[in-house]
This record gives C-alpha cells, structure tokens and sequence, in this order.
C-alpha cells in the first residue's frame, strides 16, 4: 500500500517539491552563512587594522611602553629576534605570531591577528602585533546556523504539508471523475463526467472527457448498427441459395438444374461483392490505404467510363450514355486501387439512377484534382445529401436490392477520400439529376 501510495501523482509532487525546496535552502542556507562570516570578519578586520594604527602611532610617539594598559585585545611589540619587548594587560609572553591577519586561539577562544612594522623613537624598529577576539563573529555565525538547522527542516515541513493539502484539493475532481468513468457501463451508455464550473484545466479535461464519451458512443452505436445491417444484408443471398436449394432437394423433377445455377451463381457473386465491400470498409476504418504513389486519377476516370459504357449497353431498358469527353490530365498521390474503387463506384452509382445521360469531367482546380460525376437521374434530397454517405443508405426503398446494391459503394467513397486528405460532397447537377464532387491534392 504504501508503494502505491508513493507511485501517486499527489505524493511524486509533493516529494519533487520537497526535493527541490530543500536542495535550494540548504545552498541558500550554506551561501548566508559564508556570506555573514564574511562579513563579520570583514568588520572585526577593519576594527583591527583602525586599533594597529592607533597603537602604531603612540608607539612611534611615545616608545613600546605606550602599548601597556591596554585590554579586551591582545597587544605586543616584539623585536627582530622574536623577544617581547612591551605588551598590553591580555597579551602575556610568549610573542605572538607576526604574520599580517594570522588566526590565534587561547583559552579556547579565537582571535584575528594584524601586524606592521612600527620605529621606536630611540632608534631602531619592531614589530606591532594588534589582535582582536573573534568571538562576538563565532557566535553570530553560530548562532545563525542553529536558527537556519532548526529554520530550514520546519519550513520544508510546512511546504511539504502544504503541497500535499493544495495538490490533494486539486486532485479531488480528477478523483471524482475517475470514479464516475469508472462506473459507466454499458446499461448506461448516455452517463457522462460532471463538469465543475471552475473554468480551469480540470473544467476542460471533464469537457474533453465527455466529447469522447460522446464520440465513443456514437462508434459503438454504429458499430451496433454495422454489425445489425451487414448480418441483415448477408442473410438475404444465403436465404435465397438455402431456398432454392431446399426446394431442389424436395422436388427434384420439377428444379432446372440451370436455373439453380444462375441463381446460386447471382447470389454467390451478390454475396461476394458485399464481402468485399466489408473488407474495404475494415481496411479503411483502420486508416491504411497501402502504399501511396503518383496515380494518373484521370487513367482511372476513362477506365470506368469504359467499363460503364459496356455496362450501361447490357442493361436492360435502354441505353445510358456516359459521356467522358470533360475528363482531363491530373495526377494524385495515392492508392491506386482504392482511388480506381472511388472513381468506379461513383460511375456506377450515376449509371445506376440516370435516365438517359452521365457525363464524368475532371480538372486541375488551383493545386487540386476535382472529379464531377453528374446524372439526370432523381438527384439528392438537400436534406439527404449528408446521409447518402452512410452505410447500408438506399434512399430509394422501392428500389430491388439488385438494382441498388447494398448501400455500402458512397460510404466507400467518403471513407476512401478522407483517407487521402480529400473530400467528397453530393449537389444537385446541371443534368437535373446529381452531382458527386472529388477533391484531392494534386502530387507527384
């Protein structure tokens, strides 16, 4: 428990903060202190070289007994030979140390040492040594080290107690809302985060939160609706092949083994091509269109022309003339095969509901590729154009499932276009009937 205790954001944030407070007091700390020595001893220095100067000149004037009589420092004037020649009252034999700004202890007490060259007035020189006690220094310094010792771990204590308050405090919401994700399930799918009305980060991050609730829901609703409408539309052929051929079975003399076949054969190809429209979709849903190279967008628009014109001459009821005479140059950065699907079903689809006419043009429009495939055929409700996009949408129900197909060649369409930056949209047609635009990024 207290492992996981301390792997939590609420306890990382409070050691991290607790690290790094302390890490910059103990430098603050350790810099005061050399810094109030310093100076400290700066001041006794200066006190100390103001007292030799002092001294130095009574001994010049009067001799080296001017220096007897003084107190509370330590005063000698000591001869070339290192003899003490006369002392003040706290600076008894034996000489002290010469050297300018020396340390000297005595009885457990320190002292800072100052000296210079001093001539005695019957002739001849000496040296003056001034000393000043450091322990009014010791002390101060002393004394600021106990206070910042105590000082310091207090201080970070309370921090660390603070940052642990103000972190859980703003941490409560996160924990809340965690709780409530937790406990959304699938019997209440439209359950969504409270949002606080705070307006700071966790406000967005609730709102976020619910965007993809809200995202979320939609996918597993269409994925229900997918699943419902693909299993609808893949019973259809095998019921009609189970019973044509239940029927055989039963009635062996009265089946033509001809007419079995061309039905198992429909319902086969029928059965194929929804397959593999369920397959395009699945690659597309995973954001994969292959490989991408330059493709010659308007090779695949006279392909499908091509094919549609075949197409359109064995249908029954007429003939459907698919006019591709607007179609010019223009190279995309693609897949090929998912491009020729898009151009192909678009085709189709404009076969399918024209009465007498298709005409298919493409052209460079300012750096993009723009492929119009219109019809004289019924068009797009306004209020529909949006919807003919999904999956499994025949606007026209009355149409055979034959003639219409199973609704899955406009939503290949959109998918496949998105996949290559692009973008589809449906408009009424100069024809009367409907215009399907393309657009793509001109690359290669």
């Amino acid at each position: 428990m207290g492992r996981r205790r301390f792997r939590s954001l609420r306890a990382r944030t409070t050691l991290g903060a607790v690290v790094v407070v302390l890490a910059a007091l103990l430098v603050g700390a350790a810099a005061f202190v050399v810094v109030l020595r310093l100076v400290l001893l700066d001041g006794v220095r200066t006190s100390a070289e103001s007292g030799l100067d002092q001294a130095a000149a009574r001994v010049e004037a009067d001799g080296a007994g001017a220096v007897r009589g003084y107190e509370d420092v330590l005063v000698q004037v000591v001869d070339d030979d290192g003899s003490v020649i006369a002392h003040g009252d706290d600076a008894d034999p034996p000489a002290l140390p010469t050297a300018d700004e020396s340390r000297w202890s005595h009885d457990g007490e320190r002292w800072l040492l100052v000296a210079d060259d001093v001539d005695l007035p019957g002739g001849g020189d000496a040296t003056l040594v001034y000393g000043v006690s450091l322990e009014q220094t010791d002390a101060a310094v002393g004394a600021a080290v106990v206070l910042l010792a105590v000082g310091v771990p207090a201080l970070v204590l309370v921090m660390g107690l603070v940052t642990w308050g103000v972190t859980g405090r703003s941490l409560r919401p996160v924990e809340r809302m965690r709780n409530e994700v937790e406990g959304i399930r699938a019997a209440r799918p439209d359950a969504r985060v409270e949002v606080p009305d705070s307006g700071d980060e966790i406000a967005r991050l609730a709102g976020t939160m619910n965007a993809m609730l809200d995202r979320l829901d939609r996918a597993a609703e269409g994925q229900r609706r997918f699943v419902s409408d693909a299993s609808h539309e893949l019973r259809s052929p095998i019921a009609t092949i189970r019973q044509h051929a239940e029927v055989a079975a039963a009635h062996p003399e009265r089946t033509e083994v001809a007419e079995l076949a061309d039905v198992v054969r429909s319902e086969a190809l029928r059965l194929q091509d929804l397959v593999a429209a369920l397959l395009e979709l699945s690659r597309l849903d995973e954001g994969g269109t292959g490989r991408r190279r330059p493709v010659d967008l308007d090779d695949l628009a006279f392909d499908a022309v091509a094919r549609a014109r075949v197409r359109a001459r064995s249908a029954p009821g007429g003939v459907v003339e698919v006019d591709g005479s607007g179609i010019g140059p223009a190279r995309v950065l693609g897949n090929e095969r998912v491009l020729a699907g898009v151009v192909r079903n678009l085709v189709d689809n404009a076969v399918r509901h024209a009465e007498t006419r298709v005409v298919v043009a493409l052209a460079d429009d300012g750096g993009r590729a723009v492929l119009t495939v219109d019809d004289d055929g019924p068009g797009v409700p306004p209020g529909e154009r949006d919807r003919v996009f999904e999956r499994f949408v025949r606007l026209d129900e009355a149409r055979s499932r034959d003639a219409g197909g199973a609704g899955l060649g406009l939503a290949i369409v959109r998918d496949a276009v998105r996949a290559h930056g692009g973008e589809v949209a449906v408009t009424e047609s100069p024809l009367g009937g409907a215009r399907f635009v393309v657009r793509l990024a001109l690359g290669g």
